[in-house]
């Protein structure tokens, strides 16, 4: 009797009421015979008859076949139900939703209660479609929660017999609450490690009193302690200026939001000195045990450290994430690690067969100056040097031509292609002036060498060169003509360095502090002085950073297209391409406009935009490029954005500069 009731129940949903069709055709009979058209008449009549007689015949057929197969469905459910795991489920017309047939268990979960009426999926689960199903999956891509319950859905679609009935879905209910309040609990309760540097402790403490540095130790215990007290982990000192700091994944959300406060309070910790206290955080999360907790943490802090200190870096298992980094750089550099790198880096020259020195693309005067220096430190060791260099594309014309007529350099720059050939399992690599493999000179030579050395003085981005056998890395310094002259002093005597490898190291720190009037340290003017001694001729150099007639008149082009935004930052968005070279001097010439204190430069390259980016004042370039892809340093930066126009990335350069003002 129920099979019964539910058939014709099921054969008035079904039914699409082709009655009213039928009437019209029937009145439309007999007006015509009222007419006196009794041709017309007649023959509507007869075909009235047939096709309501055909419409009848091929219903029935349909009815009993669905008949059939819901009370077969029906059957195996009912012996389902009286098993131990019911499942809800129901039967839907996929064409509209409608809700055919449903079992008890359904209606008990969604709340639907029985209705002569045909009931929609979605007005019984709010917000839910069948249109996965319809395209033939067989799991919902996404859960619902239904009265607080959380569900998997899993069902499959078919079709009347024939083919040419109605499309049909079976959709049924897992109940995962439980497993999901697991898993959930699981996720949030992972250890996350912390590790705490102060980064500038020794400069802190010197000079200080035990009495003073016991009340400065206080001090910075008391803002760090403050600060993670809340997360109710463990924090313990490691030594006198690292600390560990264990807490579970559910508070880290917490610290993220506040935007990592602990950097800013440790700014009111100030030294008898005057000096204000910094820390850099690194932090490893979502990982499988413990000690590669700890190892994600540890490779954090360095790359924080990398990138100038005074902020925070999250990795996880694939990304890492930047907090904070807005100050600029404070040189916190020892001799001694320069000292110990040039020791290293000979002892592997003299190990090597051959070494291959390689910049950035569209190398300049720094990328050559630095590569310069190596070759002169591997001329020491006996070895031969080989400069990868594109001489088509590069920004450093003048200086290779003056260093090819030199004996020693005549058959030193080769091409990528060349490199390739000629290198060996034996071969090292120095990759100087960028830490990125993407930015490299040549990407494939990076990948066929095992044995890599970089030298390189920008912010560390996240995907850096690794691995590499010596790291001298320092944000800090203002240039790496820098790094390799004082990489020179420890490693060769004074008289082995040539005049014009002494020129082209002076020229590339000349360069990337615009004569020494942007990140110049005490080191930098020592680096200087050690090459003016050498040789080097400031007269000569001055050569080389000149411009000719065209590209002097078209770096006031872009000056004269650039606008102002916030009042301190001056951008030139060009519709026309132009040189990496024009483009920096531009953002260079921008910051010489009074109140102008960030300049940014953007130009067309073949599918990709460039952005050369410059800042005197508080704005760091380097952290507002970074989204774009870009990197650098506080100072100086640039980017790279690939598949857009100049007017969607002045959008996104924009938004990324509204962001970091909000902050």
């Amino acid at each position: 009797m129920e099979g019964d009731g539910m058939g014709k129940k099921l054969a008035k949903l079904l039914d699409p009421s082709m009655g009213l069709y039928f009437l019209v055709l029937l009145i439309f009979s007999v007006v015509a015979f009222l007419l006196d058209q009794m041709a017309l008449a007649v023959t509507g009549a007869v075909s009235t008859a047939l096709l309501f007689a055909f419409y009848q015949i091929r219903r029935a057929r349909q009815q009993r076949e669905l008949t059939a197969y819901i009370q077969s469905a029906t059957d195996n459910l009912e012996a389902a139900e009286r098993g131990e795991m019911p499942l809800p489920m129901a039967i839907i017309r996929l064409v509209d939703g409608t809700i055919i047939w449903s079992n008890s268990k359904f209606s008990q979960v969604t709340g639907m209660k029985d209705s002569i009426f045909e009931q929609k999926l979605s007005k019984v689960i709010p917000n839910f479609t069948a249109d996965w199903l319809a395209a033939g999956k067989s799991e919902c891509p996404y859960d619902l929660v239904i009265h607080e319950r959380r569900y998997r859905l899993y069902g499959s679609s078919f079709q009347e017999k024939g083919g040419a009935g109605a499309l049909l879905g079976a959709i049924y209910l897992s109940d995962l609450t439980e497993l999901y309040q697991v898993r959930d609990e699981y996720i949030r309760s992972r250890p996350v490690v912390t590790l705490i540097l102060v980064d500038n402790y020794d400069e802190l403490t010197k000079n200080l009193s035990e009495s003073a540095i016991s009340t400065l130790n206080a001090a910075i215990d008391e803002v760090i302690t403050r600060c993670t007290e809340q997360y109710h982990g463990i924090l313990r000192r490691l030594e006198r200026s690292r600390f560990l700091c264990i807490f579970e994944a559910r508070d880290l959300r917490d610290v993220v939001e506040g935007k990592f406060r602990i950097l800013e309070e440790m700014h009111q910790v100030v030294s008898p000195n005057g000096i204000t206290a910094t820390i850099s955080l690194g932090i490893g999360r979502e990982a499988a045990t413990f000690e590669e907790a700890y190892k994600f943490a540890a490779v954090s802090l360095e790359t924080a450290l990398s990138r100038g200190g005074d902020q925070a870096v999250v990795k996880d298992r694939y990304n890492f994430t930047f907090f904070g980094g807005r100050t600029k750089e404070t040189d916190h550099r020892s001799k001694v690690r320069s000292r110990v790198t040039a020791s290293s880096l000979s002892e592997l020259m003299a190990q090597s067969s051959q070494v291959f020195v390689m910049g950035h693309k569209n190398a300049d005067l720094d990328a050559i100056g630095a590569a310069v220096g190596i070759c002169c430190l591997c001329r020491k060791k006996g070895k031969r040097a080989h400069i990868v260099v594109d001489m088509e594309h590069n920004a450093a014309t003048a200086l290779i031509e003056q260093v090819r007529k030199v004996p020693e350099y005549a058959e030193c720059f080769i091409s990528g292609q060349e490199a390739l050939l000629l290198a060996d399992n034996k071969s090292l690599l120095v990759v100087v002036d960028t830490n990125r493999p993407d930015q490299v000179e040549c990407k494939p030579l990076l990948e066929a060498i095992s044995k890599v050395c970089v030298v390189d003085h920008h912010r560390r981005a996240a995907d850096y060169i690794d691995p590499v056998v010596v790291n001298l890395h320092e944000p800090y310094a203002s240039s790496a003509s820098e790094l390799v002259t004082e990489l020179l002093q420890y490693a060769v005597e004074s008289t082995d360095i040539l005049p014009i490898e002494a020129r082209a190291l002076l020229a590339g720190i000349v360069l990337d502090t615009k004569s020494f009037n942007v990140r110049s340290g005490e080191r930098t003017f020592e680096a200087a002085a050690f090459l003016r001694r050498l040789g080097a001729d400031t007269v000569e150099v001055k050569k080389l950073l000149q411009n000719d007639f065209q590209s002097t008149i078209a770096r006031y082009q872009i000056l004269k297209a650039a606008r102002l935004y916030r009042e301190e930052i001056a951008i030139a968005a060009l519709n026309t391409g132009t040189t990496r070279v024009i483009a920096a001097q531009a953002a260079d010439e921008l910051l010489n406009i009074q109140g102008v204190l960030t300049s940014f430069v953007l130009y067309p390259q073949d599918d990709k935009v460039i952005i050369s980016a410059r800042s005197i004042g508080d704005a760091n370039v380097q952290v507002i490029l970074e989204p774009l892809g870009g990197g650098g340093n506080a100072a100086t930066a640039g980017a790279q954005v690939a598949q857009c126009d100049v007017k969607t990335a002045l959008d996104r350069l924009v938004e990324s500069i509204n962001k970091y003002y909000e902050k």
